[in-house]
């Protein structure tokens, strides 16, 4: 099967995202979101996120969240107390999703329909904070590029804040018989094809458009930051699950497995 290029592996992926918005629509969580968000100090984020950017002092802080989906997580950075927030995500579909949340709020957010790819010039060096959270990476066809453009967004001194699923996990298939079997290489250089719809909450699966999941070693993503200017100032993992429920699973085994991870990294002065 040939494999697509970086370029239509990411329209393929946006066409994906588009595809799925409604069905996040339909949710109980979306309706706990319209009910919540009107709240000043609402925050989505779980303990493990929360405690590292206040750790890194996001209060007071312009903060950009790459990639932001329907922009739940950016309202929470100013749930928490950041001075500014602005959302960026290529979907247009889920954009509208973050403004109808962003109307419900006390705060006021910026989104940008923009490819990571791509950001406008009005992004470049401007935020003390930029956070990647779950299920980002995957879609990125090039982890390194993916950084630089990461690592333009930050001012001297900025931090990039990431919690992302382990790139360990991605060896299981949490469907097989046995789902502690690996069942691909943690070195896998193809992506995963995909041909559902991309379901972030609960386990059914939907026909939808042709997606594309690339794996990047943790030594990769650590590598990238390095190779992007920005100074690695903390790197944690941890035994909890942070993506879809049925990798639930995977916790308290008597072999724990690493199943997500924290990293900051801070931009070098020019």
């Amino acid at each position: 099967m040939d494999m697509p290029s970086a370029q239509q592996a990411i329209a393929c992926n946006k066409q994906a995202w588009d595809q799925s918005a409604d069905l996040h629509k339909t949710t109980d969580t979306w309706s706990a979101l319209l009910k919540s968000v009107g709240n000043p100090g609402f925050s989505c984020l779980d303990p493990t996120l929360t405690r590292v950017l206040q750790d890194i002092g996001v209060g007071g802080k312009q903060v950009v969240q790459l990639c932001c989906n329907n922009g739940r997580e950016t309202l929470s950075l100013l749930g928490l107390g950041a001075s500014s927030a602005v959302g960026v995500d290529q979907s247009p579909a889920f954009l509208q999703q973050a403004r109808e949340l962003a109307c419900v709020s006390p705060h006021s957010p910026e989104f940008i329909e923009s490819d990571i790819h791509h950001l406008p010039a009005h992004l470049q060096g401007r935020f003390d904070i930029a956070l990647v959270t779950i299920g980002v990476l995957g879609w990125m066809p090039d982890v390194a590029l993916f950084m630089q453009h990461v690592a333009s967004t930050l001012k001297p001194g900025g931090a990039l804040v990431m919690y992302e699923t382990h790139p360990f996990l991605e060896v299981f298939d949490p469907r097989a018989q046995n789902p502690l079997l690996p069942a691909s290489s943690y070195f896998q250089r193809e992506p995963f094809v995909l041909r559902e719809s991309i379901v972030y909450e609960g386990q059914a699966e939907v026909a939808g458009p042709t997606s594309y999941w690339f794996v990047h070693t943790l030594g990769e993503v650590v590598s990238a930051a390095i190779c992007a200017d920005l100074q690695i100032s903390h790197l944690q993992e941890y035994a909890h699950s942070n993506r879809e429920e049925l990798y639930d699973q995977y916790e308290g085994q008597p072999a724990q497995l690493p199943l997500c991870f924290t990293l900051t990294a801070v931009k070098r002065p020019a």
